[in-house]
Protein backbone atom coordinates (compact mmCIF):
# COMPACT_ATOMS: atom_id res chain seq x y z
CA UNK A 1 0.00 0.00 0.00
CA UNK A 2 1.53 3.36 -0.80
CA UNK A 3 2.21 5.48 1.66
CA UNK A 4 -0.51 8.67 1.85
CA UNK A 5 0.43 11.83 3.17
CA UNK A 6 -0.29 13.19 6.70
CA UNK A 7 -2.75 16.01 7.70
CA UNK A 8 -2.25 18.36 10.51
CA UNK A 9 -4.70 18.46 13.23
CA UNK A 10 -5.34 21.66 15.01
CA UNK A 11 -7.76 21.77 17.75
CA UNK A 12 -11.67 21.69 17.13
CA UNK A 13 -11.11 22.05 13.45
CA UNK A 14 -11.17 19.55 10.74
CA UNK A 15 -7.83 18.03 9.96
CA UNK A 16 -5.99 20.58 6.86
CA UNK A 17 -3.64 18.93 4.68
CA UNK A 18 0.19 18.95 4.77
CA UNK A 19 -0.14 20.25 1.30
CA UNK A 20 -2.57 23.16 1.74
CA UNK A 21 -0.81 24.32 4.62
CA UNK A 22 2.33 24.09 3.50
CA UNK A 23 0.98 26.03 0.01
CA UNK A 24 -0.14 28.34 2.16
CA UNK A 25 2.97 29.12 3.99
CA UNK A 26 4.67 29.50 0.68
CA UNK A 27 2.60 31.81 -0.41
CA UNK A 28 2.72 34.06 2.66
CA UNK A 29 6.73 33.50 1.65
CA UNK A 30 6.85 34.48 -2.05
CA UNK A 31 3.65 35.91 -2.58
CA UNK A 32 3.48 34.59 -6.02
CA UNK A 33 6.52 36.60 -6.10
CA UNK A 34 9.38 34.65 -7.18
CA UNK A 35 10.07 30.81 -8.39
CA UNK A 36 9.71 27.74 -6.33
CA UNK A 37 11.78 24.77 -6.37
CA UNK A 38 11.14 21.53 -5.17
CA UNK A 39 14.29 21.60 -2.68
CA UNK A 40 12.86 24.49 -1.20
CA UNK A 41 9.35 22.92 -0.79
CA UNK A 42 11.11 19.53 0.55
CA UNK A 43 12.23 21.45 3.37
CA UNK A 44 9.32 23.20 4.31
CA UNK A 45 7.25 19.45 3.83
CA UNK A 46 10.03 18.05 6.49
CA UNK A 47 9.38 20.77 8.92
CA UNK A 48 5.78 20.63 8.68
CA UNK A 49 5.63 16.78 10.08
CA UNK A 50 9.17 15.35 10.70
CA UNK A 51 7.83 11.63 10.47
CA UNK A 52 5.89 11.67 7.86
CA UNK A 53 7.17 8.70 5.51
CA UNK A 54 9.55 9.10 2.91
CA UNK A 55 7.20 8.00 -0.16
CA UNK A 56 4.39 10.30 1.58
CA UNK A 57 6.73 13.01 1.60
CA UNK A 58 7.68 12.77 -2.22
CA UNK A 59 3.71 12.64 -2.52
CA UNK A 60 3.17 15.26 -0.81
CA UNK A 61 6.11 17.44 -2.59
CA UNK A 62 4.52 16.94 -5.85
CA UNK A 63 0.97 18.25 -4.37
CA UNK A 64 2.88 21.25 -3.44
CA UNK A 65 4.11 22.02 -6.91
CA UNK A 66 1.32 21.39 -8.47
CA UNK A 67 -0.87 23.73 -6.17
CA UNK A 68 1.72 26.30 -7.28
CA UNK A 69 2.64 25.60 -10.72
CA UNK A 70 -0.11 24.22 -11.91
CA UNK A 71 -4.31 23.82 -11.35
CA UNK A 72 -3.52 21.89 -7.95
CA UNK A 73 -6.19 19.67 -7.53
CA UNK A 74 -7.26 19.34 -10.93
CA UNK A 75 -3.94 18.32 -12.37
CA UNK A 76 -4.61 15.00 -12.21
CA UNK A 77 -8.15 15.00 -13.87
CA UNK A 78 -6.48 17.18 -17.03
CA UNK A 79 -3.90 14.65 -17.53
CA UNK A 80 -6.10 11.95 -18.37
CA UNK A 81 -6.47 11.97 -22.50
CA UNK A 82 -10.37 10.60 -21.76
CA UNK A 83 -11.63 13.68 -19.92
CA UNK A 84 -13.36 15.90 -21.80
CA UNK A 85 -14.99 18.12 -19.13
CA UNK A 86 -14.08 19.31 -15.80
CA UNK A 87 -16.52 20.55 -13.96
CA UNK A 88 -16.44 22.60 -10.09
CA UNK A 89 -19.83 23.23 -9.16
CA UNK A 90 -18.88 25.19 -5.86
CA UNK A 91 -17.66 23.74 -3.04
CA UNK A 92 -17.38 20.42 -2.73
CA UNK A 93 -17.18 17.24 -5.45
CA UNK A 94 -15.51 17.92 -8.36
CA UNK A 95 -17.58 16.22 -11.45
CA UNK A 96 -15.66 15.11 -15.20
CA UNK A 97 -17.03 14.18 -18.37
CA UNK A 98 -15.19 11.20 -19.93
CA UNK A 99 -16.62 8.55 -23.05
CA UNK A 100 -19.68 11.01 -22.90
CA UNK A 101 -21.00 10.25 -19.20
CA UNK A 102 -20.22 12.59 -16.42
CA UNK A 103 -18.72 11.44 -13.35
CA UNK A 104 -18.24 11.96 -9.76
CA UNK A 105 -14.59 11.93 -8.74
CA UNK A 106 -13.25 12.15 -5.25
CA UNK A 107 -11.60 15.36 -5.34
CA UNK A 108 -12.95 17.64 -2.57
CA UNK A 109 -12.68 21.55 -3.37
CA UNK A 110 -13.38 24.64 -1.09
CA UNK A 111 -14.49 27.73 -1.98
CA UNK A 112 -11.11 29.40 -1.26
CA UNK A 113 -9.56 26.53 -3.78
CA UNK A 114 -11.67 27.39 -5.76
CA UNK A 115 -11.10 31.16 -5.59
CA UNK A 116 -7.39 30.50 -6.38
CA UNK A 117 -7.94 28.46 -9.17
CA UNK A 118 -9.89 30.87 -11.31
CA UNK A 119 -7.41 34.29 -10.27
CA UNK A 120 -4.41 31.86 -11.61
CA UNK A 121 -5.88 31.15 -14.72
CA UNK A 122 -7.69 34.16 -16.03
CA UNK A 123 -5.09 36.87 -14.31
CA UNK A 124 -1.88 36.10 -16.45
CA UNK A 125 -4.68 37.13 -19.17
CA UNK A 126 -5.31 40.48 -17.79
CA UNK A 127 -9.00 39.42 -16.89
CA UNK A 128 -10.66 39.58 -13.30
CA UNK A 129 -13.29 37.79 -11.65
CA UNK A 130 -15.19 39.53 -8.69
CA UNK A 131 -18.43 40.21 -7.24
CA UNK A 132 -18.15 43.46 -9.89
CA UNK A 133 -17.15 41.39 -12.88
CA UNK A 134 -18.63 37.82 -11.83
CA UNK A 135 -18.50 35.89 -15.36
CA UNK A 136 -15.34 35.28 -17.52
CA UNK A 137 -14.20 33.25 -20.47
CA UNK A 138 -10.14 32.09 -20.87
CA UNK A 139 -8.60 29.73 -22.03
CA UNK A 140 -5.19 27.98 -20.53
CA UNK A 141 -2.26 27.28 -22.33
CA UNK A 142 -3.45 23.88 -23.87
CA UNK A 143 -6.19 25.71 -25.47
CA UNK A 144 -8.75 24.40 -23.13
CA UNK A 145 -11.71 26.76 -22.68
CA UNK A 146 -12.51 27.90 -19.21
CA UNK A 147 -15.60 29.63 -18.02
CA UNK A 148 -16.06 30.92 -14.42
CA UNK A 149 -18.82 32.13 -12.43
CA UNK A 150 -18.64 33.56 -8.72
CA UNK A 151 -21.07 34.88 -6.26
CA UNK A 152 -23.43 37.28 -6.29
CA UNK A 153 -24.37 34.68 -9.47
CA UNK A 154 -23.30 31.57 -8.66
CA UNK A 155 -25.23 30.98 -5.73
CA UNK A 156 -23.71 28.43 -3.76
CA UNK A 157 -20.26 29.28 -4.34
CA UNK A 158 -17.58 29.87 -7.14
CA UNK A 159 -17.82 27.83 -10.31
CA UNK A 160 -15.53 26.60 -12.71
CA UNK A 161 -15.76 24.69 -16.20
CA UNK A 162 -13.04 23.62 -18.11
CA UNK A 163 -14.09 21.72 -21.81
CA UNK A 164 -10.66 20.23 -23.15
CA UNK A 165 -10.43 19.11 -26.76
CA UNK A 166 -9.04 15.72 -27.74
CA UNK A 167 -5.67 15.22 -29.01
CA UNK A 168 -6.51 12.48 -31.31
CA UNK A 169 -8.04 13.38 -34.27
CA UNK A 170 -11.20 12.10 -35.10
CA UNK A 171 -12.20 10.49 -38.39
CA UNK A 172 -15.58 11.05 -40.15
CA UNK A 173 -16.34 7.09 -40.03
CA UNK A 174 -16.28 7.48 -36.27
CA UNK A 175 -19.08 10.35 -36.57
CA UNK A 176 -20.97 9.25 -39.66
CA UNK A 177 -21.26 5.49 -41.38
CA UNK A 178 -19.00 4.97 -44.57
CA UNK A 179 -21.25 6.16 -47.17
CA UNK A 180 -22.47 9.09 -44.97
CA UNK A 181 -19.07 10.54 -44.55
CA UNK A 182 -17.65 9.87 -48.07
CA UNK A 183 -20.79 12.34 -49.03
CA UNK A 184 -19.36 14.53 -46.55
CA UNK A 185 -15.83 14.04 -48.07
CA UNK A 186 -17.29 14.67 -51.34
CA UNK A 187 -18.85 18.05 -49.86
CA UNK A 188 -15.57 19.26 -48.78
CA UNK A 189 -13.50 18.67 -51.65
CA UNK A 190 -16.48 20.10 -53.96
CA UNK A 191 -15.79 23.41 -52.34
CA UNK A 192 -19.50 23.54 -50.39
CA UNK A 193 -20.39 26.12 -47.96
CA UNK A 194 -21.11 23.77 -44.96
CA UNK A 195 -22.75 24.65 -41.54
CA UNK A 196 -22.86 22.12 -39.00
CA UNK A 197 -25.46 22.27 -36.43
CA UNK A 198 -26.25 20.85 -32.97
CA UNK A 199 -26.61 21.07 -29.25
CA UNK A 200 -23.88 22.08 -26.51
CA UNK A 201 -21.54 19.34 -26.27
CA UNK A 202 -22.80 17.33 -28.96
CA UNK A 203 -19.81 17.16 -31.01
CA UNK A 204 -19.97 20.48 -33.81
CA UNK A 205 -16.16 21.30 -33.56
CA UNK A 206 -14.86 17.56 -33.08
CA UNK A 207 -16.84 17.12 -36.93
CA UNK A 208 -15.50 20.34 -38.10
CA UNK A 209 -12.02 19.46 -37.41
CA UNK A 210 -12.87 15.81 -39.38
CA UNK A 211 -14.43 17.32 -42.16
CA UNK A 212 -12.04 19.98 -42.75
CA UNK A 213 -9.29 16.99 -42.73
CA UNK A 214 -10.42 16.40 -45.98
CA UNK A 215 -9.50 20.21 -47.62
CA UNK A 216 -6.33 19.96 -49.82
CA UNK A 217 -2.96 20.47 -47.60
CA UNK A 218 -1.75 22.93 -50.45
CA UNK A 219 -5.17 24.89 -49.74
CA UNK A 220 -4.55 28.38 -47.34
CA UNK A 221 -7.16 28.37 -44.51
CA UNK A 222 -7.75 31.40 -41.18
CA UNK A 223 -9.57 29.94 -39.28
CA UNK A 224 -11.73 32.20 -36.42
CA UNK A 225 -12.91 31.21 -33.02
CA UNK A 226 -13.63 32.20 -29.64
CA UNK A 227 -11.27 30.16 -27.82
CA UNK A 228 -8.70 28.29 -30.37
CA UNK A 229 -10.15 24.27 -30.35
CA UNK A 230 -9.41 23.45 -33.84
CA UNK A 231 -6.64 21.36 -34.57
CA UNK A 232 -5.64 21.10 -38.40
CA UNK A 233 -3.32 18.79 -40.55
CA UNK A 234 -2.99 21.24 -43.58
CA UNK A 235 0.62 22.94 -43.76
CA UNK A 236 -0.83 26.66 -44.79
CA UNK A 237 -3.36 27.36 -41.37
CA UNK A 238 -3.72 31.06 -39.46
CA UNK A 239 -5.84 30.80 -36.63
CA UNK A 240 -7.66 33.68 -34.99
CA UNK A 241 -8.75 34.00 -31.75
CA UNK A 242 -11.18 36.11 -30.33
CA UNK A 243 -10.00 38.61 -27.09
CA UNK A 244 -12.56 39.65 -24.71
CA UNK A 245 -11.94 43.08 -22.84
CA UNK A 246 -9.49 43.58 -20.38
CA UNK A 247 -10.00 44.24 -17.01
CA UNK A 248 -10.62 47.75 -17.55
CA UNK A 249 -13.10 47.17 -20.46
CA UNK A 250 -11.00 47.78 -22.97
CA UNK A 251 -9.45 45.78 -26.05
CA UNK A 252 -12.06 43.36 -27.01
CA UNK A 253 -11.68 41.84 -30.49
CA UNK A 254 -14.87 40.34 -31.34
CA UNK A 255 -15.85 37.80 -34.07
CA UNK A 256 -17.04 39.90 -35.83
CA UNK A 257 -13.60 41.79 -36.79
CA UNK A 258 -12.11 38.55 -37.03
CA UNK A 259 -13.96 37.33 -39.74
CA UNK A 260 -13.72 40.57 -41.76
CA UNK A 261 -10.27 40.96 -40.99
CA UNK A 262 -9.55 37.42 -42.48
CA UNK A 263 -11.16 38.29 -45.60
CA UNK A 264 -8.44 40.25 -46.43
CA UNK A 265 -5.53 37.88 -45.33
CA UNK A 266 -6.29 35.61 -48.48
CA UNK A 267 -8.12 32.39 -47.77
CA UNK A 268 -8.53 29.99 -49.98
CA UNK A 269 -11.13 28.49 -46.61
CA UNK A 270 -12.59 30.73 -43.86
CA UNK A 271 -13.16 28.26 -40.54
CA UNK A 272 -15.66 30.32 -38.74
CA UNK A 273 -15.33 28.11 -35.40
CA UNK A 274 -19.01 29.28 -34.12
CA UNK A 275 -21.56 31.69 -35.45
CA UNK A 276 -23.40 33.07 -32.52
CA UNK A 277 -24.56 36.53 -33.77
CA UNK A 278 -23.92 39.38 -36.06
CA UNK A 279 -20.76 37.82 -37.30
CA UNK A 280 -23.05 35.74 -39.16
CA UNK A 281 -23.86 38.67 -41.69
CA UNK A 282 -20.31 38.58 -42.35
CA UNK A 283 -19.62 34.48 -42.92
CA UNK A 284 -22.58 34.78 -45.29
CA UNK A 285 -20.63 37.61 -47.44
CA UNK A 286 -17.70 35.52 -47.42
CA UNK A 287 -19.27 32.75 -48.76
CA UNK A 288 -21.08 34.71 -51.57
CA UNK A 289 -18.56 36.58 -52.52
CA UNK A 290 -15.95 33.80 -53.72
CA UNK A 291 -14.68 32.02 -50.90
CA UNK A 292 -16.05 28.58 -51.28
CA UNK A 293 -15.84 25.85 -48.91
CA UNK A 294 -16.04 27.84 -45.70
CA UNK A 295 -17.32 26.15 -42.85
CA UNK A 296 -18.93 26.80 -39.75
CA UNK A 297 -21.07 25.64 -36.63
CA UNK A 298 -23.93 27.08 -34.85
CA UNK A 299 -26.73 26.06 -32.22
CA UNK A 300 -29.03 24.33 -33.66
CA UNK A 301 -31.80 21.53 -33.33
CA UNK A 302 -31.93 20.76 -37.02
CA UNK A 303 -30.75 21.66 -40.30
CA UNK A 304 -34.48 24.09 -41.03
CA UNK A 305 -33.99 25.20 -37.59
CA UNK A 306 -30.57 25.93 -38.36
CA UNK A 307 -31.43 28.52 -41.39
CA UNK A 308 -33.87 29.80 -39.09
CA UNK A 309 -31.10 30.76 -36.79
CA UNK A 310 -28.85 31.69 -39.20
CA UNK A 311 -31.46 34.58 -40.21
CA UNK A 312 -31.98 35.62 -36.41
CA UNK A 313 -28.93 36.28 -36.55
CA UNK A 314 -28.35 37.92 -39.70
CA UNK A 315 -30.70 40.27 -38.54
CA UNK A 316 -29.06 40.70 -35.31
CA UNK A 317 -26.06 42.63 -37.59
CA UNK A 318 -28.95 45.72 -38.28
CA UNK A 319 -28.35 46.25 -41.86
CA UNK A 320 -31.47 47.10 -42.80
CA UNK A 321 -31.94 43.91 -44.85
CA UNK A 322 -35.20 42.91 -45.44
CA UNK A 323 -36.28 39.34 -44.00
CA UNK A 324 -37.09 38.00 -47.79
CA UNK A 325 -33.34 39.35 -48.61
CA UNK A 326 -31.76 37.67 -45.62
CA UNK A 327 -33.50 34.31 -47.00
CA UNK A 328 -32.15 34.94 -50.39
CA UNK A 329 -28.68 35.28 -49.47
CA UNK A 330 -29.08 32.52 -46.67
CA UNK A 331 -30.27 30.33 -49.29
CA UNK A 332 -27.84 30.99 -52.18
CA UNK A 333 -24.83 30.76 -49.72
CA UNK A 334 -25.14 27.87 -47.42
CA UNK A 335 -25.12 24.20 -49.79
CA UNK A 336 -25.26 22.30 -46.68
CA UNK A 337 -26.65 21.72 -43.06
CA UNK A 338 -24.85 18.88 -41.07
CA UNK A 339 -26.73 18.00 -37.82
CA UNK A 340 -24.67 16.34 -35.07
CA UNK A 341 -26.01 15.17 -32.11
CA UNK A 342 -24.72 12.93 -28.60
CA UNK A 343 -26.93 9.65 -27.96
CA UNK A 344 -27.65 8.44 -24.65
CA UNK A 345 -24.42 6.23 -24.64
CA UNK A 346 -22.06 9.44 -24.85
CA UNK A 347 -21.07 9.01 -28.67
CA UNK A 348 -21.64 11.62 -30.93
CA UNK A 349 -22.94 10.91 -34.30
CA UNK A 350 -24.25 12.90 -37.44
CA UNK A 351 -28.07 12.46 -37.82
CA UNK A 352 -28.59 13.97 -40.68
CA UNK A 353 -26.93 15.89 -43.71
CA UNK A 354 -29.59 18.53 -45.69
CA UNK A 355 -28.99 20.08 -49.06
CA UNK A 356 -30.39 23.91 -48.51
CA UNK A 357 -32.78 24.70 -51.77
CA UNK A 358 -32.05 27.16 -53.95
CA UNK A 359 -33.86 30.47 -54.03
CA UNK A 360 -36.04 28.51 -56.98
CA UNK A 361 -36.79 26.30 -54.20
CA UNK A 362 -38.54 29.07 -51.21
CA UNK A 363 -42.04 28.04 -50.51
CA UNK A 364 -44.81 30.17 -48.84
CA UNK A 365 -48.16 28.23 -47.03
CA UNK A 366 -49.98 31.23 -47.51
CA UNK A 367 -50.83 34.38 -50.08
CA UNK A 368 -48.12 37.22 -49.13
CA UNK A 369 -46.47 34.86 -46.30
CA UNK A 370 -42.81 35.79 -46.85
CA UNK A 371 -40.58 33.01 -48.65
CA UNK A 372 -38.98 30.76 -46.17
CA UNK A 373 -35.89 28.79 -47.06
CA UNK A 374 -35.88 24.86 -46.19
CA UNK A 375 -34.00 21.98 -46.84
CA UNK A 376 -33.94 18.39 -48.72
CA UNK A 377 -32.50 15.69 -46.77
CA UNK A 378 -29.73 14.02 -48.18
CA UNK A 379 -28.76 11.28 -45.20
CA UNK A 380 -29.61 10.21 -42.24
CA UNK A 381 -27.66 8.37 -39.29
CA UNK A 382 -27.16 5.27 -41.51
CA UNK A 383 -27.50 5.97 -45.01
CA UNK A 384 -27.65 8.19 -48.13
CA UNK A 385 -31.04 8.65 -49.38
CA UNK A 386 -30.58 11.15 -52.05
CA UNK A 387 -28.12 13.52 -54.21
CA UNK A 388 -27.32 16.78 -54.41
CA UNK A 389 -28.55 18.63 -56.58
CA UNK A 390 -27.02 21.93 -56.37
CA UNK A 391 -23.85 22.08 -58.80
CA UNK A 392 -20.75 21.70 -57.15
CA UNK A 393 -19.02 25.22 -56.42
CA UNK A 394 -15.76 23.76 -57.36
CA UNK A 395 -15.77 22.80 -61.40
CA UNK A 396 -13.88 20.64 -61.36
CA UNK A 397 -14.79 17.82 -58.78
CA UNK A 398 -16.59 14.87 -59.66
CA UNK A 399 -20.36 14.39 -59.47
CA UNK A 400 -21.88 12.62 -56.30
CA UNK A 401 -21.59 9.24 -56.09
CA UNK A 402 -24.71 7.32 -57.37
CA UNK A 403 -23.29 4.12 -54.75
CA UNK A 404 -23.67 5.72 -51.93
CA UNK A 405 -27.55 5.33 -52.33
CA UNK A 406 -27.12 1.66 -52.41
CA UNK A 407 -24.21 1.38 -49.54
Amino acid sequence: MSAQPSTVRPASHEPVPVDEVVHRRLLGDVGGRGPVDRSQVLAMVRAEDPFLPPAAVAVTVDQVLARVGGLGPLDPLLADPLVTEVMVNGPGPVWLERHGRLERTDVILTSATIEHLIERIVGPLGLRVDPSTPLADARLPDGSRVNAVVPPLAVDGPCLTIRRFGARPVELEELAAPPVAALLRWAVRSRANVVVSGGTGAGKTTLLNALAASIPVHERIVTVEDAAELRLPGDHVVRLEARPASAEGSGAVTIRDLVRNALRMRPDRLLVGEARGAEAFDLLQAMNTGHDGSLSTCHANGPDDALRRLETMVLLADIGLSLVAVREQLTSSVDIVVHVARRPDGSRTVLAVAEVLDPGGFSRSEPGESFRSRTRLLADAARVVALPQRPARDASAPPPNPAWLSS
